[in-house]
């Protein structure tokens, strides 16, 4: 095969998913569309995660985009026309569900245009680095449409009810600055240097217990919506679930030790010789 042919068969395999050890990455492949997701994208995106999710040796995954851009949503060029829309948005929803209730931390590292459904899978991360250059805009109404993709659960929670009502109603394009200044980017970072600083923040969670910060983020995506009695109780049982591996006492020794972290498993401790 020429490295012409290589580079067409790439061009059509709408979700690359590449590994570096524990981290995975998961690349947006239609440069040509801004990464606009069609529904063979969609579908590739649900079915990489579902793989990744259930893969013992993944720990990080990181979501980006080819080409400059991070994702301009959903392809409105290319919808079945034979597929109710109901279904349609339906199938969406659960790529959505896919991506908040991923049992690892995800990282979003966005270059370019980040617009609805683009921006709320951007926001639906544990983490957003954007480049200096990103833009952010839940663009719906520009289009005739409400937003999607959870936009409608996360933004209040983000940044408040006004400030959600005017991102959304009046569509407007924020910098990554801003979109920092509203709480919806986690770090901005020059474009030269986006990159390398999301392979390092990537390290560092791949380092990190990963049963704890699965519970971590289960409990906090869960708090918002319970009653402090309810989260002291879920708490208890996570506390529960990280003291069954053999994480928790090797933390312990490199403590009282004062010895170097220690390099963590996640393995289940009970009824281990």
């Amino acid at each position: 095969m020429t490295t012409a042919s290589i580079a067409a068969d790439r061009t059509e395999i709408p979700i690359l998913v590449s590994r570096d050890g524990p981290i995975a990455t998961l690349t947006l492949n239609r440069p040509d569309r801004k990464n606009a997701l069609d529904p063979d994208g969609w579908t590739a995106l649900y079915q990489a995660l579902e793989d990744l999710a259930g893969d013992d040796a993944v720990r990080i995954v990181t979501v980006t985009g080819a080409g400059g851009n991070f994702c301009a949503g959903a392809d409105l060029g290319n919808r079945s026309r034979e597929e109710h829309p109901l279904a349609r948005m339906r199938r969406i929803g659960k790529v959505a569900l896919a991506v908040h209730e991923f049992p690892k931390p995800v990282i979003a590292l966005v270059e370019g245009a980040a617009v609805g459904a683009g921006m709320n899978l951007a926001l639906s991360c544990d983490f957003v680095v954007a480049a200096e250059s990103a833009r952010f805009s839940e663009i719906f109404a520009l289009r005739g449409l409400s937003m999607d993709f959870g936009g409608s659960w996360l933004l209040p929670r983000l940044v408040g009810l006004q400030q959600a009502k005017r991102l959304t109603m009046l569509a407007e394009m924020l910098s990554a600055e801003q979109a920092a200044e509203y709480g919806l980017v986690t770090w901005v970072r020059p474009d030269t240097e986006v990159v390398d600083f999301t392979a390092e923040l990537a390290r560092r969670l791949a380092a990190l217990p990963p049963v704890a910060l699965a519970q971590t983020k289960s409990l906090l995506h869960r708090g918002a919506d319970q009653t402090l009695h309810e989260a002291l109780e879920n708490e208890a049982r996570a506390q529960v679930v990280n003291l069954a591996t053999e994480d928790v006492p090797a933390a312990y020794r490199a403590f009282l030790d004062k010895s170097a972290p220690p390099v963590y498993t996640g393995r289940w401790a009970i009824g281990r010789g």
